[in-house]
């Protein structure tokens, strides 16, 4: 196994914890269904909008956040990795964007606790964007009207802090409401079919719920790659530092392979999964994850039961155009 026990404890307690919170749970079913996130500023909302789309975050001009996080698909990318300025490939999968301001992290590894935060990083990374605040700021600062907009919504006006606050406040508009899962859960008792149904109930028994629960059916704790066998070993290719996760930013080694659990809300939209993108089908992920987090073999037929109630979970968003 990966680092044994030390991981496996950390995910036990974490479930625990999640278990006696009542922070994920309704009363009757382990996930809850989304909502919209109220008393944001419009003008705001709009200006981060705008910042998402703007290549000028890049030294190069060349990319935004929507060239990584395509607004009108799945909020991510349909590449394995995603391309930087001058091309450069990413290191892990870029995660979907929806949904992503329930996660308690954000991040594979969780190196940033707030979407303001996270906005940081790409602009920093010379993967991605490789620019620096510094030289943002000088750019946009020369577009009068964003400087205006800017000067409404904010009384110091255009700064770095401004425009992660903006970017941050978009995005917590984009919020996957309306799944016909969500839907049965509000007591549509009908949208579902029995197909769905049994699906969920296995997606329970087999024991998938310890980590995909809550609004965002994950998201909300970490969990070790290979908790019941060793994934990177099986996988067959070079351990890369990227693989270590949340050791990346502890130094633990209790904290090696360790990755937030991601969302499954737009899974059935995802062209891969994982952190390293070794997945294609949703399928084949339902499978891997069976096997390396819960030890259980999954049988075709259940297979594609857990896949139809995952598919019940994708929501709908204004700018999701191509859904």
């Amino acid at each position: 196994m990966v680092d044994g026990m030390g991981n496996m404890f950390k995910q036990v307690v974490s479930i625990f914890l999640l278990l006696g919170s009542g922070v994920c749970f309704s009363a009757d079913e382990p996930i809850r269904p989304l909502q919209k996130i109220s008393g944001l500023d419009p003008e705001i909302v709009s200006l981060g909008e705008s910042l998402f789309h703007d290549v000028r975050l890049s030294a190069d001009n060349s990319i935004s956040c929507a060239s990584c996080h395509n607004l009108s698909t799945n909020g991510a990318d349909t590449r394995a990795v995603s391309l930087g300025i001058k091309q450069r490939e990413g290191l892990v999968k870029a995660p979907t964007v929806y949904n992503s301001a329930l996660n308690f992290v954000q991040f594979w590894d969780g190196r940033s606790r707030t979407l303001e935060q996270q906005a940081s990083g790409p602009v920093h990374n010379p993967l991605e964007m490789g620019s620096n605040w510094g030289d943002v700021v000088k750019k946009l600062s020369k577009d009068r009207t964003l400087v205006e907009r800017f000067e409404r919504s904010y009384s110091e006006g255009l700064t770095a802090a401004n425009i992660v606050d903006a970017i941050a406040v978009f995005e917590r508009t984009l919020i996957t409401t309306g799944s016909r899962f969500d839907q049965w859960l509000e007591g549509d008792k009908g949208v579902l079919n029995n197909i769905e149904l049994e699906g969920y109930e296995l997606f329970k028994s087999y024991g998938c719920i310890s980590c995909h629960q809550g609004q965002n059916v994950g998201g909300n704790m970490y969990a070790p790659m290979g908790a019941m066998q060793d994934y990177f070993r099986d996988r067959g290719t070079e351990v890369k530092p990227p693989d270590f996760g949340r050791f990346n930013v502890t130094g633990d080694p209790l904290d090696k392979h360790l990755f937030k659990v991601p969302s499954l809300r737009l899974a059935a939209l995802q062209h891969y999964f994982f952190h390293d993108s070794s997945v294609h089908e949703l399928e084949r992920a339902v499978e891997v994850m069976a096997r390396y987090q819960l030890g259980r073999e999954v049988s075709g037929q259940d297979v594609l039961k857990i896949t139809a109630f995952i598919k019940s979970l994708a929501g709908k968003h204004p700018k999701m155009v191509d859904k």
